[in-house]
């Protein structure tokens, strides 16, 4: 290996880590809001990119109906929690509305929408109000009434969940996989690289969305109220801080940012209905270097999976997926000296 391959397998290392840094962010805000280690984030992301493919053949995606079925069901949910707590009908009206509201809305626009094959950017916004709108929803059905329960059970609850999305992808999505058309077609070089226009979206997406979120968090009451809620979930009750308020919109950002990672990486890569199981699970190990709890910790994990995921298949392509899955092991035995573990009670 010359200098030449080197940089450029570090720039292919730096822009997969890059999709690696969004996908492990969602997976350390879920779990210091709520304690799920979220395996499912990766379905977000495939989601996102299936529906923008479907979007651009000017077809209706199947998201639209997942989304009518979940929010139909949470409605049920709600609907019945109301008659059996005797809430008054005005709170029953209001809260059938915060569920079916913006699923309906934005599944109608994009049932209208879709055969006229808009800009790219209706199609970018469909797709993320489509897959956003997942994650309160997906908060409500399946982990909301399992808030108080120990991190195994709802390690057990995100499995099924992912079991569960992965199939229902295969209904709605079929088993053929899509790549979408690069959002910017230009090219530069620069001595032995070539970077591309998406490879500069991703680099520019991924620092805005990270300066984003802290500036969310640092400036929003909005953000220090998760904040609180993750260094102390019942200190932050105490102080009038809704838990299912903050998990709710932890899920929010989770799906909007799976989302957004599918649009980035789907002119890259091929996509199929089960391609987010494995970018969930790179993420994941990118998480567990910050202990999923430290963000800049994870980011600097994310950059190294990327890295070791592009030299890796340089020198055992076969292999690449083993060398990156085996990196956690060494990382896990070293945050079990570091952050030695208690019980739960």
């Amino acid at each position: 290996m010359d200098l030449t391959i080197a940089a450029i397998l570090g720039l292919d290392g730096l822009t997969n880590g890059a999709i690696y840094a969004l996908v492990a962010l969602a997976l350390v805000l879920v779990f210091s809001v709520t304690r799920v280690i979220f395996i499912p984030q990766g379905e977000f992301v495939a989601f996102g990119a299936l529906t923008l493919a479907a979007l651009q053949l000017g077809k209706v995606p199947g998201t639209v109906w997942l989304l009518l079925m979940m929010a139909v069901a949470a409605g049920l949910l709600d609907l019945a929690q109301g008659l059996r707590e005797r809430w008054p009908a005005a709170r029953l009206v209001r809260r059938l509305l915060a569920t079916l509201g913006f699923p309906l809305a934005v599944s109608g626009v994009t049932h209208w929408l879709a055969p006229q094959q808009p800009a790219l950017l209706v199609q970018v916004a469909l797709t993320l109000g489509l897959v956003t709108a997942m994650g309160p929803l997906l908060y409500r059905l399946a982990y909301r009434a399992l808030s108080g329960a120990s991190v195994l059970t709802l390690l057990i609850v995100s499995v099924g969940v992912h079991f569960a999305l992965t199939g229902v992808g295969l209904v709605f999505f079929g088993a053929e996989g899509y790549r979408t058309p690069a959002f910017w077609d230009a090219r530069f070089d620069i001595g032995p690289l070539s970077l591309t226009g998406q490879t500069l979206i991703i680099f520019g997406a991924s620092v805005a969305l990270l300066l984003g979120m802290a500036l969310f968090f640092e400036r929003t009451l909005m953000g220090k109220a998760l904040r609180a809620t993750s260094v102390n979930r019942t200190g932050a009750r105490l102080m009038g801080i809704s838990g299912d308020a903050a998990g709710s919109l932890t899920f929010t950002l989770a799906a909007f940012i799976g989302a957004l990672s599918g649009l980035l990486i789907s002119p890259s890569t091929t996509i199929y209905y089960d391609t987010g199981f494995l970018i969930g699970l790179k993420g994941f190990v990118a998480a567990v270097f910050g202990g999923l709890a430290s963000f800049p910790m994870a980011l600097g994990g994310a950059i190294g999976v990327g890295l070791i995921e592009s030299f890796g298949s340089f020198y055992a392509s076969a292999f690449k997926e083993v060398i990156v899955f085996t990196v956690i092991l060494p990382v896990l035995l070293w945050r079990s000296f570091v952050d030695p573990h208690h019980e739960e009670h």
